[in-house]
Parts: C-alpha cells; structure tokens; sequence
C-alpha cells in the first residue's frame, strides 16, 4: 500500500507538471506497466482529481479543471519559489492581486516545514521592495496570455496605441516579459508579418482563441529579453528620441542602461530612447552621467534647457 499511495503522489505530481502525458512516458517515469498506470488514473479519478484521457496513438493523460482545487504537491525549491512569488505579488504589480496574494501567502506559511520557513522569512525580512507607479494588469489577463501562448493558439484582441486608437490584432502569442513594473507581450503579428511587443496593461482580448499555431523562431537569437529591452527603450514609448553622447561606445554600451550604442568615432556614439514623459526623459539623460547633444525631437531639447535653468537657480544663491 505504501508504494502504491507514493506511486499515486509521484503520478499526481507528474500531471501537475507538464499538460498532457501518454500511457507510455508516465509507464517510463514511474517504471510500472501501462495496464498499472491505467489503474492508478483510476484511483485518482475516485479521489477526485479529473483526469481526462484521449484515444488513440497521439493521445494521453491530462490533469483538467474541477469542481474545487485539489492538492498540489511541490518540493522544497518550487515552494520557496512560491512564497517569494507571492510575498512580490503583494507588492503589487497585478490588478487587485494584493490581498489575494497575502491570504494565499498566509496558508502556504502556515503548512511550511521550519526550515522552508526560516528561508522564506530571511529572505523577506533582509529585502525590500519599492512600488513602482506603472499600470497594474488584470490577472486574468495575464492567464489569458500565458495559456494561449502555452497551448499555441493564435490571440486576437483591442490593442490601445500611444495616441489612443484602438486597433485588433491578430497575434501568435509567444512570451510574457515582466520588465520593470511593466508586462508586456511577445508576439508574431499575423497581419504585419512581422514580430511585435505590446503593453499588456493595453490589450483586451477577445474570445473565443483563434486556430493553433506552430511556433516561429523567436526574435535576436532567442533572448526574449534583449529584444523587449530594445523595442521599450524605442518604439513602446509615445516619445522617441536620438541622442549624441561625447563619450566612447564602448564605455555606454558596459552601463546598465539596456540602451542599443551606434558608434559614431572613437569620443562619441548615438543612442536611441523613449519615454512617456518628455521631463522625465530630459532627467534621465543626464543619469548617464556624459556630455551630450539632442539631435531629436525638438521639444526635447527645450525640457532639456528648462531644466538647467532650473538647476542654474537652484545654486545661484550660493
């Protein structure tokens, strides 16, 4: 009995982990026969846990949606990873997700072996989070997102520009990206052909899902990351700009500003930004701590002379 009931943990813990199993891969990872496997779908099954099966050569096991949550079994790393998820979440982040976050935080807490728990409290008490004032996104959103992207189905939804118009779009959904209190969407645009990132706080979507669709390669070789961080310092922003640092590329491109550097000659190089705000941009700038020239936009450049006036008054008492 004791290594039926471990069999039937490790079994649970394998639909839990991955969307669809077959016969065979849960008989290799468990090392019993197909025919026991089939008996201990079913032992799940009186326990409660909807496990759906389908027919056939391609078919196979998948853990579905029931009437109340059932256990979930997580090891020592996965339920670290989850309460410091979830001690973030609480921060903020995602629409109305605080309290939810601190009441799920509590319960997991309170089942915690103590040494999970002393490693879940230090690190939470030793680190401290500060808000940011981005948009918050409603969670249900970002499910939306994350399944269509898991299950290859094509997404369609309202997507609000920098202007304010609304437009559909028709995407095959590939990666969410969490960059600085921001979500944002990766994604192959059907109609523009083209790879595209979206703001997720402005996208709708649409039901029902579109058709699947079979993955692309993606975007700078992979690197998700590099290729959002790119699209956000430009074309994200309702206001992009084209800057001349007096400094080497070299010495801009090792800064941790995630800014894309054309070198011009050995003293200077060009750099390309975006913002929502052409003030907070001006300030920005000079954190990058080098002489420079705004080549464009012109307004830009006016921000720019406003605020030394500004600094100039705020040390000519002195």
């Amino acid at each position: 009995m004791l290594e039926t009931s471990a069999r039937l943990l490790k079994l649970l813990s394998l639909l839990q982990a991955y969307r669809e199993w077959s016969g065979p891969e849960l008989s290799a990872r468990l090392g019993v026969s197909t025919r026991t496997i089939r008996n201990d779908i079913e032992r799940l099954r009186s326990l409660g846990y909807p496990v759906h099966a389908t027919p056939g050569v391609a078919g196979g096991y998948r853990l579905g949606a029931g009437a109340a949550l059932p256990p979930l079994l997580l090891d020592d790393e996965e339920a670290v990873a989850v309460a410091v998820g979830l001690g973030r979440a609480a921060g903020g982040g995602v629409e109305g997700i605080e309290e939810t976050s601190v009441r799920a935080l509590a319960k997991l807490e309170q089942v915690l072996p103590s040494r999970l728990r002393r490693r879940v409290n230090a690190l939470n008490a030793y680190t401290v989070q500060i808000p940011g004032n981005a948009p918050s996104v409603p969670p249900e959103v970002l499910t939306t997102i994350a399944n269509a992207a898991r299950d290859h189905e094509r997404l369609r939804f309202d997507y609000t520009g920098h202007e304010g118009e609304t437009t559909v779009r028709d995407v095959e959904p590939h990666r969410l990206v969490h960059r600085r209190g921001r979500w944002y969407l990766v994604g192959y645009d059907v109609d523009r052909q083209d790879w595209r990132t979206f703001r997720v706080d402005r996208v709708r979507p649409r039901t029902p899902q579109g058709p699947r669709f079979t993955p692309r390669e993606l975007p700078e070789n992979g690197d998700v990351a590099a290729y959002v961080e790119k699209g956000v310092n430009t074309a994200m922003w309702r206001y992009r700009a084209t800057v001349l640092l007096h400094a080497p590329a070299g010495h801009v491109a090792g800064l941790p500003l995630g800014l894309e550097v054309e070198p011009v000659d050995d003293a200077t190089c060009l750099v390309k930004l975006g913002g929502d705000d052409l003030n907070g941009m001006a300030v920005w700038i000079g954190f990058i701590g080098v002489d420079f020239e705004v080549l464009d936009p012109p307004e830009l450049a006016d921000h720019v002379l406003r605020l030394s006036e500004r600094y100039r008054r705020a040390v000519s008492r002195r």
